[in-house]
């Protein structure tokens, strides 16, 4: 057969002709480079789009999550600050019966001795009084030595054994603090430091008893040394658990370098305020035996803390703030060592250095926040506390007790004293004290028609104290050059910057200023400094910058108000006087939470201590809703709920954003008071009394009643007799213009001296009165999963 070629195999030919088959290629190519542009851009546009919706999901929740925080944030320092104020107030009205009362009889001691000093020694004498030579270290003592002189390897020693969570014999304890006292005696009021080329700084804020984060600053920095000098800021104690071995390291490196650890004075180095916030139950309890000594001299070191720290005349460094009356020459001519407390002013007598007991005359006690300049009280604006100016925004409320810090105090009686400025009290049945529903109590209601005089003995008849005879306003007069020195040293250790100008009362502390950015660049140019380094207030981040960059907040404490809440910083600053931060988080717990766990754990913190707070006023809120409420249908708006509870607890936060929170079911804008009052009654407490009334007072204001338990206590042995019980209740009541009954004391008493020994137990009474909130569910307190 022949080879036939036919169309078909023409066609065949033609096809697998190269000319033709590299056409076809080409073709093919630029059908796939469009198809695959086509396909790579429209896979890009769908992926950009993409990217932008997770952007903008992950924005949204970010800000979420920020907001979440921040408000969290407002609810933890509204009740700090609201803490601080109700201690000032009680202790300016303790400062008015001192001013105006004498001691009756049985009472005589009452309320004098919570003012009292330490008793009144030369110098000498107090070094024999604490002497601890005949104080002896058992054999089976395991804890650390201390030699003297201090070297490197004890001092190393020492921080081992307190990471180790030993504890140092009292031996030693009050060896390290006689020595600690002999040597800050001989430091002036601002102490001044030079850096050089290869040397940095370190400048550590606030601690309060975080002995954890000091370690780790140590870890990460390095020990103090004359090569790495460290400035400490103040507030090394309260709060925390182991404030007393933060001294105890901190005075062993002052005192084996003297020139190069430097420690500034904060306002909780304060006895008057170690009382309410922890350290002096802290001394008491690790050190049962010596611990009224131990607490006298540190009394004494306390008030001979320098002041301020100033590095190459630019850097100045003090813990809380300045004000427009700010003076560093009158600062470091003064004589610190007699404001053993700076919560009140000198006397004449003590100024005087009268060696008789101080308490026996009374004082005048003015107020620590100062008369407005350039702004009236009611211009005084509300603030956020995370706009940059820390404040809580409590406008237009008065704490004075008097006039301000010179002439005399003013005729009418401020809520600082507890006599006046409040609103008349209707006490309901039910609530404990005496009256009848609805009824006026007039003895004890601060009723504006009365005379001051008459008001006098009727606040004494309360408080179960006689009037002085001699009762002149001049008795106890403060000398106006040391109430000048006071206010200095007041608003070095309690002043807050605020982004407004101006310098007004810091009525959300109760005690200092607020200022101002014009405030800050007017004291610092006439002082020839370029930047202010304080502490006093936590932050998020662990510092903060304000004023235009002149002014900087650095607090060292992490975890501050509860796991998670905060990060700690410290500054290192160089001979360019550059400060660069290094932040930590002393809890690996912490460390290993996502940003969601850890806002969900400190929001569920905060909520509680909220819910405390509310359960506390409940009778408050019930009188407040009612007003809304006319026709007692049990029913209000969110709104009128909101500004109820805004007006009852004054924490100015943002109660709309947190009723979904706090109420758990709305119907058409409407909640049942009633209904949500009951659900905070989850909040159980360790003991039951048949009077709720007297229980919720006692709640409501439990700090303030151990503040007077303490002060009462000046043994410091940790009883108090009933008929002192009896007097606190009387002093407290007096406090709040109520009047509670002598028979529901007496059955709070009988029902808390288990022994009947006729004494009670603070510590034991504190903690049965303890708010408990109940577990609101399975797990609840575990970090909620992604």
């Amino acid at each position: 057969m022949g080879c036939r070629v036919t169309k078909s195999n023409q066609l065949q030919l033609k096809t697998c002709d190269p000319a033709n088959v590299s056409l076809l290629s080409v073709n093919m190519n630029q059908h796939q480079t469009l198809y695959f542009s086509w396909f790579l851009s429209h896979a890009a546009a769908t992926a950009m789009r993409a990217a932008l919706l997770i952007q903008r999901w992950y924005r949204q929740y970010a800000a979420r999550l920020e907001m979440r925080r921040r408000c969290t944030w407002n609810i933890f320092q509204s009740i700090e600050y609201s803490g601080q104020q109700d201690h000032i107030k009680l202790y300016n009205f303790f400062g008015y019966l001192m001013d105006h009362f004498t001691s009756a009889s049985s009472q005589r001691n009452l309320v004098s001795q919570m003012f009292r000093e330490s008793d009144v020694f030369q110098d000498v004498e107090w070094e024999r009084q604490f002497c601890y030579k005949d104080i002896e270290v058992p054999d089976v003592y395991g804890g650390p030595h201390l030699s003297f002189p201090l070297t490197v390897s004890t001092v190393t020693e020492l921080v081992d054994a307190f990471k180790n969570k030993q504890k140092l014999h009292a031996r030693y304890v009050l060896q390290l603090l006689g020595k600690t006292w002999t040597l800050l005696r001989l430091m002036p009021n601002i102490s001044h430091v030079c850096s050089c080329k290869h040397t940095e700084i370190t400048i550590c804020g606030d601690l309060h008893g975080h002995l954890e984060d000091l370690l780790l600053i140590f870890y990460k920095n390095g020990f103090p040394s004359a090569e790495r000098p460290y400035v400490f800021n103040g507030d090394f104690v309260d709060r925390g658990k182991e404030s007393m071995e933060i001294l105890l390291v901190l005075f062993a490196f002052l005192l084996l370098y003297p020139l190069d650890v430097h420690l500034n004075r904060g306002n909780h180095e304060d006895h008057i305020v170690n009382l309410r916030y922890g350290f002096t139950k802290e001394v008491l309890g690790k050190y049962p035996v010596h611990g009224k000594m131990i607490l006298k001299l540190l009394q004494k070191i306390f008030s001979c803390l320098p002041l301020a720290t100033v590095i190459d005349q630019k850097v100045l460094i003090l813990h809380g703030g300045i004000s427009d009356k700010t003076d560093l020459n009158l600062i470091a001519k003064l004589d610190r060592r007699r404001f053993v407390s700076a919560l009140r002013p000198l006397t004449r007598r003590e100024a005087d250095g009268d060696e008789e007991d101080v308490s026996a005359g009374r004082r005048r006690v003015q107020s620590l926040t100062h008369g407005l300049t350039g702004r009236s009280r009611q211009e005084l604006p509300r603030h956020s506390l995370h706009s940059g100016s820390g404040l809580t925004g409590r406008p237009g409320q008065e704490l004075h007790s008097g006039s301000g810090l010179t002439g005399r105090p003013r005729q009418e009686l401020h809520s600082g004293s507890g006599l006046t400025g409040r609103p008349r009290q209707e006490l309901h049945s039910g609530s404990g004290l005496t009256g009848r529903p609805g009824q006026e109590l007039h003895s004890g209601s601060g009723l504006t028609g009365r005379s001051v005089d008459e008001e006098l003995r009727e606040r004494r008849r309360l408080a179960g104290l006689s009037l002085s005879s001699n009762s002149q306003l001049d008795s106890a007069e403060v000398l106006e050059s040391d109430a000048e020195e006071w206010k200095q040293i007041v608003d070095v250790l309690w002043s807050d910057p605020m982004s407004q100008n101006g310098c007004v009362p810091n009525e959300v502390r109760g005690g200092g200023c607020y200022w101002g950015p014009d405030v800050t660049q007017e004291v610092l140019d006439r002082h020839k400094l370029k930047l202010l380094i304080r502490s006093h207030e936590c932050k998020q981040e662990g510092y903060e910058f304000c004023h235009n960059g002149r002014v900087l907040t650095i607090f060292s404490a992490s975890n501050y108000y509860d796991v998670g809440s905060n990060r700690g910083a410290y500054i290192r600053l160089g001979p360019d006087l550059i400060p660069h931060f290094k932040q930590f988080q002393a809890s690996r717990s912490t460390r290993e939470l996502t940003l969601r766990q850890s806002v969900g754990r400190t929001e569920r913190s905060a909520l509680q201590a909220l819910r405390m707070q509310l359960f506390t006023h409940t009778s408050a809120l019930i009188r407040e809703f009612q007003e809304y409420d006319p026709q007692c249908t049990g029913v209000i708006s969110v709104k009128h709920w909101a500004e109820a509870v805004e007006k009852v607890l004054r924490l100015s936060l943002p109660w709309r954003v947190l009723r979904a929170q706090l109420v758990t079911s709305t119907q058409d804008g409407m909640l049942n008071y009633q209904h949500w009052l009951n659900q905070l009654s989850v909040i159980q407490t360790h003991t039951e009394i048949a009077n709720t009334g007297l229980l919720e007072t006692l709640y409501k204001h439990h700090s303030n009643l151990e503040s007077i338990f303490r002060m009462i206590d000046t043994d410091h042995s940790g009883l108090i007799s009933l008929e002192e019980f009896h007097q606190t209740w009387r002093l407290l009541s007096s406090h709040l213009q109520t009047v509670i009954s002598d028979e529901a004391i007496a059955e709070l008493a009988d029902s808390i001296d288990f022994n009947k020994d006729g004494s009670i137990d603070i510590n034991e009474f504190m903690e049965a009165f303890r708010l408990v909130e109940q577990c609101r569910g399975v797990g609840e307190d575990e970090p909620a999963p992604e």
